[in-house]
């Protein structure tokens, strides 16, 4: 999973942090979850769960998340307090229970299943390598940037006019700790048989995000290109991170970063296409602070472009196509003039007409994907569960053991 010099900084610092199976370590363990989007998590679980039980690298990990009649499994030790946004990312409010499916995004949801992040496949597999309680508190906000609404207190002022918005510079940084202090304070409200004669344990934080920073304002290095230097996103981070460990008093708290991997793993061959050049400068610059002396061993990369849904890519192309015949069609039936019952049977007629091209044109396994791999956008990597519930289980791993 890891490159060698990710390996060897891990088997430093790591590997003592939390020894697996470790009988006597009674305080309870929390691990703080935060981000963006990709955070929130926008898989539509009952959509995409079939399609990480079909893939046979992915089927033992869907057997860890069902139970025996196949709904998702709720975890005994595993219980969760989540900050979330609405859909514009506005603060809309924080939810707290046992871990199940369901705690991703909390807007468009549309069954009991809901949506999964990250968050579903952590709990489950640091519960079993740990073999403790478990307290997860995850903040995540939609379109929000490290450079101006995650901004900590050691970055300075931002004075820079291009990344202005309506948001208080900063701002989601405060709400992350403010919810972070507030369930450290009554830990029993959140995780019901909390003991607080054993106390807690800030064991880890995972840090996903960097869409909105990724095509922002940072500066050009090429212009005729759109290229862009970075370099401040690093230090960003590295005072994010220092600011975080300061600010809830736990200054060696494990840190994992899970780089950007939109678009998967860059091939050597198309490592000059000016796209390409984008995407590794920036995980690159979102890599960087693992690699300085101050965080070796304790912070730790997880590069999620190993994860992507590839074989998503050109079904996501051809379904976008018949996309625009079903709206060319809909201009062409004149729907749009028509109202109620009407309108709705016209509607239900078009998109059968367009299903029924898609049966004819496209194989058994591109409609599988079509109806189970895909439940949003490209930079939501595709809602893919399986994406999400494999990086989900990548960070635990990262945290718990460097080798796996």
């Amino acid at each position: 999973m890891f490159s060698k010099s990710i390996k060897a900084a891990l088997l430093i610092g790591f590997a003592a942090i939390i020894p697996v199976g470790q009988a006597d370590a009674k305080p309870l363990k929390i691990f703080i979850l935060c981000g963006q989007s990709n955070m929130e998590g926008h898989a539509i679980a009952k959509q995409t769960f079939p399609a990480i039980a079909k893939d046979p690298k992915t089927a033992d990990l869907y057997k860890d998340m069902v139970d025996a009649e196949g709904n998702p499994v709720v975890c005994d030790n595993v219980w969760i307090s989540y900050a979330y946004g609405d859909f514009s990312g506005n603060p809309d409010g924080t939810k707290t229970g046992q871990l199940t499916s369901g705690w991703g995004s909390q807007h468009h949801v549309e069954d009991a299943w809901g949506k999964i992040g990250t968050e579903f496949t952590f709990g489950i597999y640091m519960s079993k390598m740990l073999g403790e309680p478990i307290l997860l508190i995850k903040n995540a906000w939609g379109g929000r940037s490290l450079m101006r609404d995650f901004r900590s207190p050691s970055a300075g002022e931002l004075d820079d006019p291009k990344w202005n918005n309506s948001s208080p510079v900063g701002k989601y940084y405060e709400l992350m700790i403010e919810h972070v202090k507030n369930v450290l304070a009554d830990p029993k409200a959140v995780y019901p048989g909390y003991d607080s004669k054993e106390g807690y344990e800030l064991a880890g934080f995972v840090w996903f995000q960097g869409w909105n920073d990724a095509t922002g304002p940072y500066p050009l290095v090429n212009a005729s290109q759109g290229i862009k230097d970075y370099s401040e996103y690093s230090r960003l981070l590295a005072c994010f991170i220092r600011d975080v460990r300061n600010d809830l008093s736990a200054p060696k708290m494990p840190f994992v970063i899970g780089v950007v991997g939109n678009g998967g793993e860059i091939a050597e061959k198309d490592k000059d296409i000016t796209k390409n050049i984008k995407t590794a400068r920036f995980r690159a610059a979102m890599a960087a602070p693992a690699e300085m002396p101050e965080f070796k061993g304790n912070v730790i990369n997880v590069l999620t472009e190993t994860f992507y849904p590839t074989e998503l890519d050109p079904i996501n192309e051809k379904n976008s196509a018949y996309y625009q015949e079903e709206r060319a069609l809909g201009q062409e039936r004149k729907i749009g003039e028509l109202n109620g019952e009407e309108r709705k049977a016209a509607m239900a007629q078009l998109r059968a007409d367009i299903r029924a091209k898609k049966e004819k044109e496209m194989s058994e396994d591109e409609l599988f994907l079509v109806d189970h791999g895909i439940s949003n956008a490209g930079f939501h990597y595709y809602g893919s569960a399986k994406f999400f519930a494999q990086i989900g289980k990548a960070f635990a791993e990262a945290l718990v053991s460097p080798e796996n």
